[in-house]
């Protein structure tokens, strides 16, 4: 375990660590990194507004993977990144309140709250901002903030980045279950950012740099893949796309209303349903078609949709010009 007062001697080695990204094509991830199944459920479920209650969506949609959390610790980490006053930036609190009341009726021992935000380094602030800070009080939530947290140093269990290790913090490794919590967002360096993206935040901003410049430098797509390889406890994902954005995100760009929350226990095969809820292919986003390869499902056919119909909820998001090729769907 590594405490705050030893961040910076970690900074200094994460920093002398080569950070061109790069991945041996013989063998790009160990055999405990593969975790890829036959096929995958992703369920999606409406809710019109964040003004409705939403907890017996979030109870529906996480029954319907039979998660069982009695007795354990979740960690809910949403997407916080700047001020939001518009609801289209960061997770919205109604689903991290109705998250925090879904899992404390199935009985975890304790729900928590935790994010790295990669912008603004004031956690209070955008707590307050957000409207996060009163549900924390109301729901007596405890939130940690990753940029700080202690850590420890983990080997990579892929290899899509030079970096060897990273180092992730005590409270994503003491978890029993870690739930990824995004927005529905088009992004300007990656095409699409949703739970996998939204894994960056666990990775202290006081080690590795405002906006975890050391992983911008490694390659964005490389650290998303080993970041995701390498985290060793169960995954949920729950995407809040009642209102996502389009354009020039996951910031500057513009609300889009889709009504609908994703929900999943294999990551790559969420992400890939919530692309073509924006109707972007996700074989051509390449964080997802690499990992395709040994994380999750990423081909239409071997996802079993559950719940809604996709269709139903398809918006067509705007791209920036140079992910213009996104938009064309092969399937």
């Amino acid at each position: 375990m590594v405490n705050r007062r030893e961040f910076l001697k970690a900074s200094l080695a994460a920093s002398l660590s080569p950070v061109v990204g790069g991945c041996n094509q013989s063998s790009p991830w160990e055999k405990e990194a593969y975790r890829k199944k036959g096929r995958s459920q992703v369920a999606i479920l409406g809710a019109k507004s964040y003004d409705v209650p939403l907890k017996y969506t979030l109870l529906k949609g996480i029954k319907l993977f039979r998660l069982s959390v009695q007795g354990k610790i979740v960690v809910l980490k949403p997407n916080f990144v700047e001020f939001d006053s518009s609801g289209m930036i960061n997770t919205h609190p109604a689903v991290i309140s109705a998250a925090i009341e879904a899992f404390k009726s199935l009985g975890a021992r304790e729900v928590l709250v935790a994010e790295g935000p990669g912008h603004r380094r004031d956690n209070e602030y955008l707590q307050t901002a957000s409207g996060l800070y009163p549900i924390l009080k109301d729901y007596r939530t405890r939130y940690v903030d990753l940029n700080h947290d202690d850590v420890r140093l983990l080997n990579l269990r892929s290899r899509f980045t030079n970096l060897n290790h990273l180092y992730f913090p005590e409270t994503i490794l003491k978890a029993d279950l870690l739930v990824s919590m995004p927005k529905l967002k088009t992004h300007h360096w990656v095409g699409a950012t949703l739970s996998l993206k939204n894994m960056f935040g666990i990775i202290p901003g006081g080690i590795y740099g405002w906006p975890k410049n050391i992983l911008h430098w490694a390659g964005i797509h490389e650290s998303i893949l080993d970041i995701n390889s390498t985290l060793p406890i169960p995954q949920f994902a729950i995407v809040d796309g009642i209102v996502g954005m389009e354009g020039n995100g996951p910031i500057q760009g513009g609300p889009k209303h889709c009504g609908v929350l994703v929900f999943g226990d294999d990551l790559v095969a969420v992400d890939a349903t919530a692309a073509r809820l924006m109707k972007i292919d996700p074989r051509k986003i390449k964080y997802l078609e690499w990992a395709e390869r040994f994380l999750g499902n990423v081909i239409q056919e071997k996802i079993v949709q559950i719940g809604e119909n996709l269709e139903s909820y398809q918006q067509d998001f705007r791209v920036i010009e140079s992910f213009g090729y996104l938009k064309t769907l092969s399937g």
